[in-house]
């Protein structure tokens, strides 16, 4: 229904249940919407402040973010805070913009500590049957920019709480808004003359230096200096401190007599920090010197200074120099850069940092990474890029920077055909043929640190990951960032190189999203032991409560004991979708049907086995306490009361195998019958075949949850991709827990390395291709055609009765869904 009246009608949902709060006409506080739906359509977060214990007496101890929702029933909308309760809820992703909701309650805040007043949810009821397209089918024919607001139009910031802006929704690390300037702001005309100082002519950063170390606090001249570097922006709000404006950024600044940081400070970000970058030449008036960081906490030998640019006290003047203006005078350097190729990665030292640029090849999907003892989620992408060097690709795990409009929209290589009808920005690469700009997209990220991981004694992989200072420049995104390395003689060569490239063979080998796990894990458990020295062996129990607990789109790591009681080969289809083969497999235990055929009403069962009965959790095990394998005390020992079973021929154990059945197969709310992860392979889980007309879909479909209505597609958009043609299908293997008192089976998803596949290539080791080789490498052995899943299904026998400490990644993919995938399985013999 579209919105043509200014007002709701009286028909309105929202109006009928708030009325009577917004009148102060009811005798109750609260309002209870009934049955009828309501929308959510947009989430924004924000960091709670001084003031949260006092609205908030009873969520002391929740989350340190709060969060606003818009909610329209199609006739008005409202802009309310949700209750701190409801953050789980969130951060599980179960709601989320488009969310249906019914039965919702409301409470009318009056004003309170200088705030307007509002409206607040304390509960609400989702509703999980109606389909993830609801909220789009209702409110297809509504225009929801012009939706009336139920009362006057709410203040543009967070409702409760002294903040000046959102954050992002699901990292602490973008900019997010828009009061984020991506424009100079104009130098304020009504300026504190008493604050003002006289600026005088320019002086040098030796200089500033030489007077603060005398003791002088008064400086009179501008500083004019070249940006080298650019930190990301650090959010430093917590709940005990009233700053509106919690935010710091670091520029590593030079002129032709020293170096120094340049901090920007709270509201200073908000109007700067988009509109800075390497190359550029700033004057700086105004502003305050301290003892910097590095040298406060002992890390320089020598004293260095720190600018710190303030939007009071005094007021900071920054002005950007354009290059015909730059005096030769300055003598200001050269911007620094230090690119090497792909080839050389595997020469250079652990920890070295270095400029890469190259031709994407593979963007994955968006995961989030625990930091911090769980206090902070930090996003990350897989990215494979290849240069000039060589063909073999190179790994960069890439974390926020900072850029969210240039991050968002990596993407691998593109055809000229797709680029025909685009206009794409200027930038300092126009140097390059056309031909050149429309065939491929092409990547630098600066300031880049290598790390390493072995495979074995002798194997090493390599990839490259952030530091504070990396900064990202990517052609074909839609953005026109500067970019300050063109006509580098690195830059130059690399250009010649792509020219000549194949784009056809290009487009062949282009993959995004999906499961990606690097680098590669050890094919040995003792060097597994010795190379991750904090991993813990956990229980069944244990996985199933930590995998609760996991947020939206975070992956980790468990290691635990289990055994294989089935395994399926399932064939990829052209149509994106995947279904079990009639392949034959590994004789499954009578109960397995009866597990698939129970799986969606595996949800309500999970919850209720999280009651205060349920089982006991027990103190994990380390696992550099496990024995060696050849150990003849370990069956006495740690693996005592192991599960053991028979997957193979029915023979005269079939009443004890009948009896064990009836033991598993209880009632729901039994912690025998608990389950773990997904029989079929999510669409998040198959890397993509890459699609640049659709690339706006496919960049939703591989990234995180929008927070507003109108950046949401429909379902059947998000599945229509292919799976890419280097994944021929997967593995699912079912498995038990290494004890009958843990009671947990897993649905785990195998994608083994394969010979020829550029995206995920197996390791260099050869090995029998036997399923236990095949496990504990990852994949297949590259010196040897692989066996057909048919070989490996009917081969599976191999596993009877094998114990095996398994790897496993868990990944939540928001609401119930529980992703793990195997990553590797060490036998025990």
């Amino acid at each position: 229904m579209a919105a043509t009246s200014i007002s709701p009608s009286e028909a309105c949902t929202l109006k009928k249940a708030l009325n009577r709060l917004i009148s102060k006409t009811s005798p109750s506080p609260r309002a209870r919407t009934r049955s009828e739906p309501l929308y959510v359509i947009s989430l924004e977060r924000y960091g709670r402040d001084a003031l949260f214990a006092l609205r908030f007496p009873d969520c002391i101890s929740m989350s340190e973010s709060l969060f606003d929702a818009t909610i329209t029933d199609g006739e008005c909308k409202i802009r309310a805070s949700l209750d701190p309760a409801l953050n789980t809820l969130i951060s599980g992703n179960k709601l989320h913009c488009g969310s249906v909701i019914r039965n919702v309650e409301f409470r009318y805040l009056g004003d309170d500590d200088g705030d307007t007043g509002c409206f607040h949810v304390c509960n609400l009821e989702l509703d999980r049957l109606c389909g993830g397209d609801a909220a789009i089918r209702a409110l297809a024919s509504v225009n929801l920019r012009e939706l009336p607001w139920l009362t006057s139009e709410p203040k543009a910031g967070p409702l409760r709480s002294h903040r000046s802006s959102y954050l992002p929704l699901w990292n602490n690390q973008d900019f997010c808004g828009e009061l984020w300037r991506d424009t100079p702001p104009t130098e304020p005309e009504d300026s504190d003359e008493e604050e003002r100082e006289d600026i005088g002519s320019t002086v040098s950063l030796a200089e500033v230096r030489r007077h603060f170390l005398s003791g002088s606090r008064r400086y009179h001249g501008a500083l004019c200096v070249r940006i080298f570097h650019k930190s990301s922006l650090m959010y430093y709000g917590r709940p005990d401190q009233k700053c509106e404006c919690p935010y710091k950024a670091e520029l590593q600044v030079a002129d032709g007599s020293s170096n120094a940081c340049v901090v920007l400070w709270n509201s200073v970000c908000l109007d700067w920090y988009r509109v800075l970058h390497p190359g550029q030449v700033l004057r700086l008036c105004q502003y305050r010197v301290k003892q910097s960081f590095s040298s406060r906490t002992g890390q320089d030998s020598e004293p260095r200074i720190e600018i710190s640019l303030n939007s009071r006290n005094p007021t900071a003047l920054i002005s950007i120099i354009p290059k015909n203006l730059i005096s030769p005078d300055w003598v200001l350097p050269d911007l620094p850069h230090s690119f090497i190729c792909g080839e050389e990665l595997s020469r250079c030292p652990q920890g070295q940092i270095c400029d890469v640029l190259g031709v994407v090849m593979f963007v994955g999907r968006t995961e989030r990474l625990n930091k911090k003892d769980g206090q902070r989620l930090e996003e990350y992408r897989w990215i494979q890029m290849i240069d000039r060097s060589s063909d073999k690709p190179f790994t960069i795990k890439l974390f926020s920077t900072s850029q969210p409009d240039v991050q968002s929209r990596i993407c691998p290589s593109t055809s000229s055909a797709a680029y025909s009808s685009v206009v794409l920005p200027k930038s300092p690469l126009s140097y390059a043929s056309s031909v050149f700009l429309n065939a491929v997209a092409l990547l630098v990220c600066t300031r880049l640190m290598l790390f390493r991981g072995a495979v074995d004694r002798a194997t090493a992989f390599e990839y490259l990951t952030n530091t504070p200072l990396t900064q990202v420049y990517c052609t074909g995104t839609g953005c026109s960032p500067v970019m300050p390395y063109k006509g580098l003689r690195p830059v130059r060569q690399f250009l010649s190189w792509v020219k000549q490239l194949d784009e056809g063979s290009l487009l062949e080998r282009a993959v995004i999203g999906g499961y990606f796990s690097y680098p590669p894990l050890p094919v040995s458990l003792n060097v597994f032991l010795e190379n991750t020295p904090g991993a813990v062996l956990v229980s069944g129990g244990e996985m199933k409560l930590d995998c609760e607990k996991l947020n939206y789109k975070e992956k980790r790591h468990f290691v635990i004991q289990c055994v294989i009681t089935a395994a399926c080969y399932h064939h990829r289809q052209d149509s994106g979708r995947t279904q079990c083969s009639d392949l034959p497999s590994a004789p499954l235990s009578p109960r397995v049907p009866r597990q698939r055929e129970a799986e969606p009403h595996r949800t309500s069962v999970k919850r209720r086995l999280f009651s205060r009965d349920g089982p006991r959790k027990r103190p994990a095990t380390p696992l550099h306490q496990l024995p060696a394998e050849d150990d003849p005390e370990r069956d006495s020992s740690l693996f005592d009361g192991a599960m053991e079973f028979l997957v193979g021929e029915q023979n005269d154990e079939s009443d004890e195998e009948d009896d064990d059945e009836e033991e598993f197969v209880t009632a729901p709310s039994s912690p025998r019958t608990s389950h773990l992860g997904l029989t079929r392979a999510a669409i998040e889980t198959l890397p993509r075949v890459f699609c640049f007309e659709r690339r706006h879909v496919q960049a939703v479909a591989v990234g995180m949850q929008v927070n507003s209505f109108h950046k949401l597609l429909r379902q059947r958009e998000l599945e229509s991709f292919s799976p890419a043609p280097c994944y021929k299908g997967y593995f699912t293997l079912t498995m038990r827990g290494e004890s009958l008192s843990d009671g947990v089976t897993l649905d785990v998803i195998f994608l083994p390395a394969s010979p020829g596949n550029m995206h995920w290539m197996p390791v260099p080791l050869s090995h029998d291709n036997s399923w236990e080789s095949v496990l504990s490498h990852g994949g297949f052995s590259p010196h040897a055609p692989p066996p057909s899943p048919a070989d490996l299904i009917t081969t599976a026998n191999q596993l009877t009765n094998q114990r095996l400490v398994c790897v496993i990644d868990a990944c939540a993919l928001g609401g119930e869904r529980l992703e793990l995938v195997l990553h590797r399985a060490f036998p025990l013999r």
